[in-house]
């Protein structure tokens, strides 16, 4: 399995703090946001990770990363030369697993609890076939995109309904296999012009190849004040 950090993007949410800085590079308690990341790679054993990010910041993200040596890792690069959404930015990794391999993917401003070890060994128990999510139960749902399972099944993803039939949010970790790329070549734009990894989730549950596991320790994403707030308070109450 090979690592996918997705660390692109504006950061405009979080304005003023991202105008001369990438967003993935501010502090989260001792440690810059992406080396989160990084280590949450590491702990499952992830040792080629890929980062894709926007080409303004590409230099900072370089210059802190490096080769991936001080980590003990190896450590690529990809750049997003416009904003076009999170599937877009996936694509770009393309041809960096082998045929056959699989992929983690996370969201640069995820930060969370739960070691990524177990459940990259769930996604091996099913092969490595498919794609798995992990979900995790949250008060503002509508932030977020919403699976509703029927079992242990994903019958739907939605993204940001406005009424969500459940409170688990589709976290920003994933795993697909190598098939994953087809689907994003097949996509077509969203209403605001995006290439969603909404609709890459929802091609797998079509396929009725999608899974899920639950994650049991505390998860923000880092994008907004409140939720870099919050993310920090977390980090540094651990």
């Amino acid at each position: 399995m090979k690592g996918v950090i997705l660390a692109g993007g504006q950061g405009t949410r979080l304005f003023p703090l991202t105008r001369a800085v990438n967003k993935h590079l501010l502090p989260v308690g001792e440690k810059p946001m992406l080396q989160h990341c990084v280590e949450k790679m590491l702990e499952a054993g992830i040792l080629d990770i890929m980062v894709v990010t926007g080409g303004e910041h590409f230099g900072g993200i370089a210059e802190f990363l490096g080769s991936g040596k001080q980590f003990g890792c190896r450590i690529t690069y990809r750049v997003q030369e416009e904003a076009g959404g999170i599937a877009q930015a996936l694509l770009l990794a393309e041809g960096f697993p082998k045929e056959g391999e699989s992929i983690c993917v996370l969201l640069g401003d995820n930060i969370f609890e739960d070691s990524l070890l177990p459940l990259a060994q769930q996604f091996c128990t099913y092969g490595y076939n498919g794609s798995m999510v992990v979900l995790k139960a949250v008060p503002d749902p509508e932030r977020f995109g919403v699976a509703t399972i029927d079992g242990n099944k994903i019958v739907k993803i939605v993204e940001k309904p406005e009424h969500p039939e459940s409170n688990l949010a589709v976290t920003g970790i994933y795993f697909y296999d190598s098939t994953v790329f087809d689907i994003v070549r097949r996509l077509r734009p969203s209403a605001r012009g995006e290439f969603e990894i909404t609709d890459v989730n929802s091609a797998y549950v079509v396929r009725g190849q999608m899974r899920f596991a639950r994650m049991d320790g505390w998860w923000t994403d880092a994008g907004t004040h409140e939720s870099y707030r919050r993310a920090n308070e977390l980090v540094m109450t651990k």
